[in-house]
């Protein structure tokens, strides 16, 4: 198999054969008009969001981009009550990465990201999302431990209309969008939840579902097709 390392060199290989081209059109990408990641709604149905600050040496680590990093518990008396009855109550953590170009899509991975905060992939594979009046899509699903701790992350990319759960089956998108349409913005969209103690994965996973049906049709105003 070829290495990570192998393939950036490949893609950035093919990049530069793509610049001359690039820049014989307009001199910079076409990015679409959307709405910020900072007006993405605080409360979404019984879910009431907390913004979570990225500290400034991360952002500039991460380089070029728009964040939004939230956190997500539930608010009514009745949904507390349901969470209470099966076993306590779980947030949602949100995260969105929305990228200006390609070349720093490597910058989020969220599975490199996981292993340098000490989690640990203990199951790891794709799943599709399949939603009402949407057409499904793959997403990548790992169950992750640090400890005692438990977490079930939900995470793929998206650009142009597109969800795929490789990135570099993104990256080979992007490339050729950006010769067709001048366009190479992309993002990243994370979801991920506590497996409380006594729960199972796939309990946890009903509740990100549920989340990601609230969070789903709302993405095309900030991730423009």
């Amino acid at each position: 198999m070829i290495s990570r390392n192998a393939r950036f060199a490949l893609v950035v290989v093919l990049l530069a054969g793509t610049a001359l081209l690039l820049h014989a059109r307009s001199g910079g990408s076409f990015v679409p008009q959307r709405f910020p990641l900072a007006s993405f709604p605080i409360e979404l149905s019984s879910w009431v969001g907390t913004d979570i600050p990225i500290p400034d040496e991360i952002l500039k680590k991460l380089g070029p981009g728009e964040f939004l990093q939230r956190t997500y518990e539930l608010r009514t008396k009745e949904a507390r009550m349901k969470e209470d009855q099966a076993g306590g109550q779980s947030n949602v953590d949100l995260y969105i990465a929305y990228l200006p170009n390609q070349t720093v899509l490597y910058r989020h991975l969220p599975q490199e990201c996981l292993a340098g905060a000490g989690w640990s992939p203990v199951e790891s594979g794709i799943t599709n999302l399949a939603f009402s009046g949407d057409a499904p899509f793959p997403v990548n699903r790992y169950l992750v431990a640090k400890g005692s701790e438990r977490q079930l992350v939900l995470f793929w990319y998206s650009a142009h209309g597109r969800r795929v759960a490789s990135e570099e089956s993104m990256e080979w998108h992007l490339m050729l969008d950006s010769l067709r349409s001048n366009r190479s913005d992309n993002a990243l969209i994370r979801l991920n939840t506590e497996v409380r103690p006594g729960e199972n994965p796939a309990e946890a996973e009903q509740r990100l579902l549920a989340f990601a049906r609230l969070v789903n049709p709302l993405l095309k105003n900030y991730i423009p097709r």
